[in-house]
C-alpha cells in the first residue's frame, strides 16, 4: 500500500494516522484544554485553536519522521453520505457542497468531517477521499430502511434509515469470514461494534441487511452518552413540557446513554466499577447495555432467517468479558454457547467446542478500511 494519511474528524477532536507505516496522532478538546499525543513521541499543540492547526501540529511531528511529499493521499471518515454517496469519491468543489447540503441529516458529525477535509485540502497537495459511515448499509432494502412515516417524507427530505460503523462492521465481517474458513458471501453474522458508539449489523451474503442505527448515529443501542431507542412520544412529551429542540438534542446526544442511567460516566470500565462496588444505578446501566445488545442479537438473527457467529469489536467489545458473556446469556436457543475460559483469555474464538454458532472477538482497523478504499478508488499502486 503506498502512504495514506487517514484523517477522522470529531467535533473537538483529530485522529490521524499513517498506513502503512502505522503512525498515529489524537488531538483532543479542540477549542479548549488541547491535548495531543502520538506513536512518534509528545504532540505539541500549544496554540492549537481549530482542526487546521490541530493537523498542522500532527503533519509537522509526521515530517519529521517521514517526508510528507510521500503522502499520496488522504482518505477522510465521513459520517453520513445520504443515498448519493453509497462508495469512496473523490472529493472536489461539488462533492464538498453536496455534503454541506447532507449535515441536516448528522448535524453533529458532518460538519467536523468536513473542517478535516478543508483542512487536509489547504495542506497537502494530493487527492482528498471521503469513505462513508452509511456506505456499508447502501444495501438495506427498503422494508429495513423505510420508517412508519409518510413516504412523502422520506421521497423529500430523506427520511430512512442509513446505518453507520459501515467500515467496522464491513473489515470484521470480512476478517470472521478468514477466521472461520468460510466465504464471507456463504455467511449470516451479527457484527456488535460496542464502545462509546455502538451498533450492530445483520450480515448476509457479505452485505448489511439490518442495522439498529437510524437516519443518525442516536438509534439503536445504549451508548456512552447517546440515549439509543426512545419511544417517540417521550420525545414529544418532553418538548411539550417545555424542553427546548436544543436542550432536547443535548439531552439525547451528550446526557443519555450509559453517563444518564448511571450518574457515574459514559465509560463502562468506570461503570462496571462503580456497579461492583454496590452503586445500583450502575449496576442497571450495565444491566440495560446488555439486554439491548441481546435483544439486537435476537432480531438481527430474525431477520436473517439464520447465524452462523456472533462478532464482538469496538473498545467494549474487545476488553470486556463480561459484558459480552452477559450480552450472550439467555441466547443458547439460537446455538450459542460461550466458553467461559476462553471469553475471560479474551481469545478470538470465544464459543464452546461444540456451539453451533461461533462467538469470535475481532479487533477492527476502521483506518484500514479507509486507507484500502482510498487507493482503491484512486487506482493507486
Amino acid at each position: 500500500m503506498p502512504p495514506v494519511l487517514v484523517v477522522n474528524a470529531g467535533s473537538s477532536s483529530l485522529k490521524v494516522k499513517l498506513l502503512p507505516q502505522g503512525h498515529a496522532f489524537l488531538v483532543e478538546r479542540i477549542g479548549g484544554d488541547v491535548a495531543g499525543s502520538s506513536s512518534l513521541g509528545a504532540l505539541p499543540v500549544t496554540g492549537v485553536r481549530d482542526h487546521a492547526d490541530a493537523l498542522r501540529a500532527c503533519l509537522e511531528l509526521l515530517g519529521a519522521y517521514v517526508p510528507l511529499a510521500e503522502v499520496r493521499a488522504v482518505g477522510h471518515r465521513v459520517v453520513h453520505g445520504g443515498e448519493r454517496y453509497t462508495a469512496p469519491v473523490v472529493v472536489d468543489e461539488g462533492v464538498l457542497a453536496d455534503l454541506e447540503g447532507l449535515s441536516h441529516l448528522a448535524p453533529l458529525h458532518n460538519p467536523p468531517n468536513l473542517e478535516g477535509i478543508r483542512a487536509a485540502r489547504a495542506l497537502l497537495d494530493v487527492p482528498q477521499v471521503a469513505v462513508f459511515d452509511t456506505a456499508f448499509h447502501a444495501s438495506l432494502p427498503p422494508h429495513a430502511y423505510l420508517y412508519g412515516l409518510p413516504r412523502s417524507l422520506y421521497e423529500a427530505r430523506g427520511v430512512r434509515r442509513y446505518g453507520f460503523h459501515g467500515p467496522s462492521h464491513d473489515f470484521v465481517t470480512r476478517r470472521a469470514a478468514e477466521v472461520l474458513g468460510r466465504a464471507r458471501a456463504s455467511l449470516k453474522l451479527v457484527s456488535l461494534h460496542l464502545g462509546n458508539g455502538a451498533s450492530a449489523a445483520a450480515v448476509s451474503g457479505g452485505r448489511s441487511v439490518d442495522t439498529t442505527m437510524g437516519m443518525t448515529p442516536l438509534a439503536g443501542l445504549v451508548m456512552g452518552t447517546r440515549a439509543g431507542d426512545v419511544d417517540p412520544g417521550v420525545l414529544l412529551y418532553l418538548l411539550e413540557g417545555g424542553m427546548s429542540v436544543a436542550e432536547l438534542s443535548e439531552l439525547l446526544n451528550k446526557r443519555s446513554g450509559l453517563l444518564g442511567l448511571s450518574g457515574v460516566s459514559n465509560d463502562m470500565r468506570d461503570v462496571a466499577r462503580a456497579a461492583a462496588e454496590g452503586d445500583a444505578a450502575a449496576a442497571e446501566a450495565v444491566a440495560v447495555f446488555c439486554y439491548r445488545v441481546r435483544l439486537a442479537v435476537g432480531a438481527l438473527t430474525a431477520a436473517m432467517g439464520g447465524l452462523d457467529a456472533v462478532i464482538f469489536t469496538g473498545g467494549i467489545g474487545q476488553h470486556d468479558a463480561a459484558v459480552r458473556a452477559r450480552s450472550l446469556a439467555g441466547l443458547e436457543v439460537l446455538g450459542i454457547e460461550l466458553d467461559a475460559a476462553r471469553n475471560d483469555a479474551h481469545e478470538t474464538r470465544i464459543s464452546a467446542d461444540g456451539s453451533r454458532v461461533a462467538v469470535l472477538v475481532i479487533a477492527t482497523d476502521e483506518e484500514r478500511m479507509i486507507a484500502e478504499a482510498a487507493v482503491a478508488v484512486l487506482g493507486l499502486a
